[in-house]
């Protein structure tokens, strides 16, 4: 008798111990984190997490939760979200036993089978890279960073003043936000590959590569609600839906811009007289495949979430208009105290960190609308961990997983106020409690993640987001 045979005539025996190990299973699963409250069926079932991720606000959902069922909650069968600084910043301290959980390999590799900085979820090759990459981004190798940044703020600035200022006899609308997203990409691509795509040259998408990020991102939501990204890391399966370097346009398009820049630069020989990002990256070990990986995270990670960031800010500006006039009449006093350049001149970075209501306002506008509010989930050790949770311990299962709710943690009104959900700038200049306002700081500080998962890009980041809202403003 063939196996197939006895297969067929023991099919019922067989659907019926699949159905009990599946059974015990999801018991299982379910009795692990049993004390922590969460929406209904979420300890069974992916079907909430999964709507909440297809909907338009994922974020909000997500400090729903903190603020209906706690500081720490479920939202699935092995998932768990937190609100908890605390929380969140034991996990990611430089000596924690928590590590990324499997969802940033499958977010954020772009090449199958190759992992970048923020897909590596192997900790000693993460620290490693980090260690590789940190003096490029640090700016003690690159030397032209910040002239390379005021290179693009100008670009923009031209761009504005010669195409869409209004006059007496004709008002003139733009996109802002679409210009703002030029300059990021233009800034990541000058600064990281020493050549921009040229879309503030040209007014432009250059290669619609913006159409196309938002087209990927969209099918990347899909798969991950639906839970086709483990499948996605097959490699045939990768190719059919990712974008290819063959491509005449969008991303793929970007993909061979940046391998044929980094190609050329290697074969230039120019590492040790540059300095520059890429230099740096080659001088201290990163090969052609890591560089061209990196790069890609580059534009995503380096230039959405910045553009992002500034294109908030001016929301929130724009729409307060007595904070909007009071940063325009402290631009002003800089000027005229010599504490910033004049027309044509572009504010340094120095200069800018020494205007309090400048920095002020950039502070509310992100934490208020933070540029990324993924879930960045990390893994329970094996053996559980507890935490301390206002003062009360909480064990946590080995092999759950915790996510950031990045809105809870960033209203949180314990931290700043009663009216933490409005856009007030002031609120950290007339804090006169010290032990507060570094609370209020040390919350903010983890837009950019914290420990060893920190931003390296964060320097660069505020250096161009403080030039542009200055400038813009």
């Amino acid at each position: 008798m063939s196996l197939l045979s006895v297969l067929y005539y023991n099919r019922w025996p067989l659907a019926l111990a699949g159905l009990v190990v599946y059974l015990v299973y999801k018991v299982r699963t379910y009795y692990r984190l049993r004390h922590f409250k969460g929406p209904p069926g979420s300890g069974w079932f992916e079907l909430w997490h999964s709507s909440a991720v297809l909907g338009d606000e994922l974020h909000v959902q997500y400090k729903d939760v903190c603020d209906k069922y706690g500081v720490i909650a479920r939202i699935g069968p092995n998932d768990l979200i937190t609100c908890s600084r605390e929380v969140l910043s034991h996990m990611s301290a430089v000596r924690s036993p928590y590590t990324r959980a499997s969802w940033f390999a499958m977010a954020f590799r772009f090449q199958p089978g190759k992992d970048n900085l923020f897909s590596e979820t192997n900790e000693a090759i993460h620290m490693r890279r980090r260690q590789q990459m940190a003096p490029g981004y640090s700016g003690k190798e690159n030397l032209e960073l910040e002239g390379a940044v005021d290179i693009y703020i100008e670009k923009l600035i031209h761009l504005i003043r010669s195409k869409y200022l209004s006059t007496a006899e004709l008002a003139v609308s733009f996109d802002l936000g679409v210009k703002l997203q030029y300059l990021a990409l233009d800034v990541i691509n000058g600064i990281g590959l020493g050549e921009s795509l040229g879309n503030l040259d040209d007014n432009t998408d250059k290669y619609a590569y913006i159409k196309s990020l938002e087209a990927g991102v969209h099918l990347g939501i899909v798969f991950s609600a639906i839970g086709l990204l483990p499948i996605m890391q097959i490699p045939w399966i990768f190719r059919l839906f990712a974008p290819s370097e063959k491509d005449g346009m969008g991303f793929g398009r970007v993909m061979r811009h940046a391998r044929t820049r980094i190609e050329a630069r290697l074969q230039q020989q120019d590492t040790d007289t540059r300095s520059d990002m890429l230099a740096s990256f080659v001088r201290h070990g990163l090969g052609t495949e890591e560089l061209v990986g990196e790069a890609i995270l580059q534009l995503i990670a380096g230039s959405d979430t910045t553009a992002t960031a500034i294109r908030s800010i001016m929301l929130y500006l724009l729409t307060h208009p007595r904070v909007y006039g009071k940063l325009q009449a402290a631009v002003d006093a800089a000027v005229a105290a010599r504490k910033a350049p004049p027309v044509p001149g572009i504010i340094s970075d120095a200069e800018a960190k020494d205007l309090p209501y400048l920095q002020a306002c950039v502070k509310e506008g992100m934490r208020i609308h933070p540029p990324t509010a993924g879930p960045f989930p990390k893994r329970v050790p094996d053996g559980g961990d507890t935490v301390v949770v206002d003062g009360n311990p909480v064990f946590l299962p080995g092999g759950a997983n915790v996510s950031y709710a990045a809105y809870a943690v960033l209203m949180d009104k314990r931290v700043y106020g009663e009216d933490a959900d409005e856009f007030r700038p002031e609120r950290w200049l007339l804090e006169k409690d010290e032990a507060k306002l570094a609370l209020m700081h040390r919350t903010y500080d983890l837009i950019f993640g914290y420990g060893r998962y920190q931003c390296l890009g964060r320097p660069i980041a505020l250096m161009e987001i403080y030039k542009t809202v200055f400038e813009v403003c």
